[in-house]
């Protein structure tokens, strides 16, 4: 844009002369032009710097998100860690330690030091305080859980030593093979009573299966019973002494007899349909000094992992009650 040109009339001479700014008029226009331009820049600037971002802040951002969603996912790793470790500890206290005739590991034990909140205050001054210390902690926890389920397996393994006797003599596998099993037909527990229609507690587990299935004794002992029984049908029972005892119920053909010692994983009936059963099963119970156990706890030596878990869901959700 071109510059402004002012004129001012002389009536002296009747002639238009040019008009100069003064010099205190030029210096005023300086200064305006110059503060007019440190404002804008400045208002670019924040505008960049606020609501755009330079690269640089725009990197930190993408990465300062990608930071926020692994801890997201280690939190989450953690909480489920954490769950399978107090899985691991409540199948500890109540079961091996139980099996091994030993106390269990006391609470203040597993979490020792955990009461204490002020180990963590040093964190306070990071950014996203409250996140990092709730991560420390359930590392820390998931850590000393670890430590104290090693200790404890150490010492359950001496005890297994010097007592291998009384292993053999606790019930440690499913009464029928895994490649045999069609699927689990009903779980410990309350159940449906499937001829009478009432709420009974299930004693035992149903494990449905072709008419003449093998079973077999799931630990040592002695049959002290292989007949006919009310609402069994025919039925084994072996007393594994240390306060256990077995039964087998439902059977088609006995395997063995009454007063017959027989060892882990003996052939010692086969399945039916004799009592009150609406189909071909084996009804498989376990006793621990006359009260009635959970037979999933005591399948620890014949399943992997992955087949223990799968029995757990299915003898939780089956709920079709065959006896």
């Amino acid at each position: 844009m071109s510059k402004k040109v002012f004129y001012r009339y002389n009536p002296a001479n009747d002639k238009y002369e040019r008009v100069y700014p003064s010099r205190r008029s030029r210096i005023w226009g300086i200064a305006r032009n110059t503060f007019m331009g440190i404002v804008i820049s400045a208002a670019l600037f924040s505008i960049i710097y606020y609501w755009i971002g330079t690269p640089a802040e725009q990197r930190l951002r993408e990465e300062n998100e990608q930071l926020n969603t692994q801890l997201d996912i280690l939190n989450r790793r953690l909480d489920a860690s954490l769950g399978v470790m107090n899985d691991i500890s409540e199948r500890d206290d109540n079961f091996y330690r139980v099996i091994m005739g030993t106390e269990r590991v006391s609470r203040a034990k597993r979490y020792a030091g955990f009461e204490n909140e002020n180990r963590y205050n040093h964190l306070n001054t990071l950014h996203d305080a409250e996140l990092i210390k709730n991560l420390t902690r359930k590392m820390d926890m998931l850590d000393r859980q670890l430590y104290v389920q090693i200790k404890s397996f150490d010492e359950l393994q001496k005890l297994a030593e010097t007592n291998k006797d009384r292993i053999r003599h606790i019930p440690s596998i499913q009464p029928i093979a895994q490649k045999h099993m069609r699927k689990m037909a009903s779980g410990y527990g309350t159940r449906r009573d499937p001829i009478y229609g009432t709420r009974k507690f299930h004693e035992g587990l149903d494990f449905a299966a072709d008419k003449g299935t093998p079973v077999y004794a799931t630990a040592d002992g002695k049959v002290v019973n292989a007949s006919w029984e009310s609402g069994y049908g025919n039925l084994v029972e072996i007393d594994h002494g240390y306060g256990y005892v077995t039964r087998y119920a439902h059977l088609s053909k006995f395997k063995v007899k009454e007063g017959q010692t027989v060892k882990r994983g003996d052939l010692i009936a086969e399945t039916g349909n004799t009592g009150k059963s609406t189909g071909p099963h084996l009804h498989y119970e376990v006793r621990y000094n006359g009260a009635p156990q959970n037979p999933i706890n005591y399948y620890f030596m014949d399943i992997t992992p992955e087949q223990y878990n799968q029995l757990i869901l299915e003898a939780e959700n089956a709920g079709h009650v065959m006896d």
